[in-house]
Protein backbone atom coordinates (compact mmCIF):
# COMPACT_ATOMS: atom_id res chain seq x y z
CA UNK A 1 0.00 0.00 0.00
CA UNK A 2 3.28 2.44 0.60
CA UNK A 3 4.53 1.62 -2.86
CA UNK A 4 1.13 2.45 -4.10
CA UNK A 5 0.94 6.15 -1.61
CA UNK A 6 4.75 6.66 -3.64
CA UNK A 7 3.30 6.16 -6.82
CA UNK A 8 0.63 8.17 -6.24
CA UNK A 9 2.50 10.95 -5.38
CA UNK A 10 4.93 10.52 -8.57
CA UNK A 11 2.18 10.61 -11.00
CA UNK A 12 0.59 13.56 -9.02
CA UNK A 13 3.52 15.16 -9.08
CA UNK A 14 3.73 14.37 -12.91
CA UNK A 15 0.67 15.48 -13.86
CA UNK A 16 1.64 19.13 -12.77
CA UNK A 17 4.64 19.09 -14.20
CA UNK A 18 3.53 17.70 -17.80
CA UNK A 19 0.85 18.61 -19.69
CA UNK A 20 1.07 15.75 -21.91
CA UNK A 21 0.33 13.27 -18.90
CA UNK A 22 -2.09 10.66 -19.79
CA UNK A 23 -5.00 10.19 -17.01
CA UNK A 24 -5.60 6.95 -17.45
CA UNK A 25 -2.56 6.14 -15.68
CA UNK A 26 -3.87 7.42 -12.47
CA UNK A 27 -6.72 5.45 -13.28
CA UNK A 28 -4.76 2.18 -13.41
CA UNK A 29 -3.08 2.88 -10.31
CA UNK A 30 -6.50 3.47 -8.30
CA UNK A 31 -7.18 -0.06 -9.69
CA UNK A 32 -4.49 -1.20 -8.40
CA UNK A 33 -5.46 0.56 -4.76
CA UNK A 34 -8.68 -1.05 -5.38
CA UNK A 35 -7.47 -4.48 -5.84
CA UNK A 36 -5.22 -4.02 -3.10
CA UNK A 37 -7.90 -3.14 -0.86
CA UNK A 38 -9.92 -6.12 -1.83
CA UNK A 39 -6.64 -8.28 -0.90
CA UNK A 40 -6.16 -6.62 2.45
CA UNK A 41 -10.22 -7.19 3.29
CA UNK A 42 -9.92 -10.50 2.72
CA UNK A 43 -6.74 -11.21 4.60
CA UNK A 44 -8.72 -9.28 7.41
CA UNK A 45 -11.93 -11.67 6.51
CA UNK A 46 -9.45 -14.58 6.73
CA UNK A 47 -8.08 -13.27 9.93
CA UNK A 48 -11.01 -12.57 11.70
CA UNK A 49 -12.70 -16.20 10.60
CA UNK A 50 -9.37 -17.88 12.42
CA UNK A 51 -9.72 -15.81 15.34
CA UNK A 52 -13.73 -16.80 15.38
CA UNK A 53 -12.89 -20.49 14.68
CA UNK A 54 -10.42 -20.43 17.54
CA UNK A 55 -13.05 -18.97 19.97
CA UNK A 56 -15.35 -21.10 19.58
CA UNK A 57 -12.54 -24.06 19.69
CA UNK A 58 -12.02 -22.47 23.07
CA UNK A 59 -15.48 -22.38 23.67
CA UNK A 60 -16.07 -26.11 23.55
CA UNK A 61 -13.12 -27.02 25.00
CA UNK A 62 -14.09 -24.68 27.99
CA UNK A 63 -17.42 -26.13 27.58
CA UNK A 64 -16.13 -30.08 28.48
CA UNK A 65 -14.34 -28.74 31.33
CA UNK A 66 -17.20 -27.58 32.54
CA UNK A 67 -19.46 -31.01 31.60
CA UNK A 68 -16.95 -32.79 33.27
CA UNK A 69 -16.45 -30.47 36.20
CA UNK A 70 -20.09 -30.70 36.52
CA UNK A 71 -20.65 -34.08 36.16
CA UNK A 72 -17.47 -34.67 38.80
CA UNK A 73 -19.21 -32.18 41.45
CA UNK A 74 -22.87 -34.32 40.79
CA UNK A 75 -20.28 -37.31 41.07
CA UNK A 76 -18.91 -36.06 44.71
CA UNK A 77 -22.54 -34.68 45.65
CA UNK A 78 -23.86 -38.31 45.24
CA UNK A 79 -21.02 -39.72 47.34
CA UNK A 80 -21.59 -37.85 49.76
CA UNK A 81 -25.69 -38.24 49.98
CA UNK A 82 -24.89 -41.83 49.90
CA UNK A 83 -22.55 -41.51 52.91
CA UNK A 84 -24.56 -39.65 55.17
CA UNK A 85 -27.71 -41.93 53.96
CA UNK A 86 -25.42 -44.66 55.77
CA UNK A 87 -25.13 -42.42 58.39
CA UNK A 88 -28.76 -41.49 59.13
CA UNK A 89 -29.21 -45.30 58.99
CA UNK A 90 -26.81 -46.50 61.06
CA UNK A 91 -27.61 -43.58 64.07
CA UNK A 92 -31.56 -44.36 63.60
CA UNK A 93 -30.64 -48.03 64.50
CA UNK A 94 -28.51 -47.54 67.33
CA UNK A 95 -31.30 -45.10 68.34
CA UNK A 96 -33.76 -47.87 67.68
CA UNK A 97 -31.33 -50.34 70.00
CA UNK A 98 -30.66 -47.68 72.99
CA UNK A 99 -34.87 -47.15 72.94
CA UNK A 100 -35.67 -50.99 72.91
CA UNK A 101 -33.22 -51.47 75.46
CA UNK A 102 -34.64 -48.13 77.94
CA UNK A 103 -38.30 -50.04 77.02
CA UNK A 104 -36.46 -53.53 78.42
CA UNK A 105 -35.08 -51.68 81.07
CA UNK A 106 -38.55 -49.60 82.23
CA UNK A 107 -40.76 -52.71 81.99
CA UNK A 108 -38.22 -54.54 84.85
CA UNK A 109 -38.27 -51.81 86.65
CA UNK A 110 -42.35 -51.49 86.73
CA UNK A 111 -42.17 -55.28 87.48
CA UNK A 112 -39.93 -54.33 90.04
CA UNK A 113 -41.81 -51.61 91.77
CA UNK A 114 -44.43 -54.14 91.19
CA UNK A 115 -43.32 -56.49 93.31
CA UNK A 116 -42.34 -54.01 96.08
CA UNK A 117 -45.38 -52.51 96.34
CA UNK A 118 -46.68 -55.93 96.75
CA UNK A 119 -44.54 -57.13 99.36
CA UNK A 120 -44.90 -53.70 100.99
CA UNK A 121 -48.72 -54.17 101.40
CA UNK A 122 -47.82 -57.77 102.65
CA UNK A 123 -45.60 -55.91 105.07
CA UNK A 124 -48.53 -53.63 106.32
CA UNK A 125 -50.80 -55.83 106.17
CA UNK A 126 -49.02 -58.64 108.19
CA UNK A 127 -48.32 -55.58 110.79
CA UNK A 128 -51.77 -54.47 110.61
CA UNK A 129 -52.89 -58.11 111.60
CA UNK A 130 -50.35 -58.09 114.30
CA UNK A 131 -51.72 -54.73 115.90
CA UNK A 132 -55.46 -56.31 115.26
CA UNK A 133 -54.36 -59.03 117.07
CA UNK A 134 -52.33 -57.65 120.20
CA UNK A 135 -55.33 -55.31 120.75
CA UNK A 136 -57.54 -58.33 120.54
CA UNK A 137 -55.45 -60.35 123.15
CA UNK A 138 -55.27 -56.83 125.46
CA UNK A 139 -59.29 -56.46 125.10
CA UNK A 140 -59.39 -60.15 125.70
CA UNK A 141 -57.28 -59.76 128.50
CA UNK A 142 -59.76 -57.28 130.60
CA UNK A 143 -57.16 -55.31 131.64
CA UNK A 144 -58.29 -51.50 132.18
CA UNK A 145 -55.64 -49.37 131.43
CA UNK A 146 -54.78 -46.79 134.36
CA UNK A 147 -55.42 -43.88 133.19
Amino acid sequence: MEALIHHFTLLSDQALVDKTFDPSRIEDLMRLFEVDSYKAWAALESEQQQELEEAEESLREAELELDRDMEWGMEEYRRTLEEMERMEAAELKELEEKAETARRTGNLMEKAAAIAAKRHIAAAMGSAAASMRSAWKTAAGNKVHPS
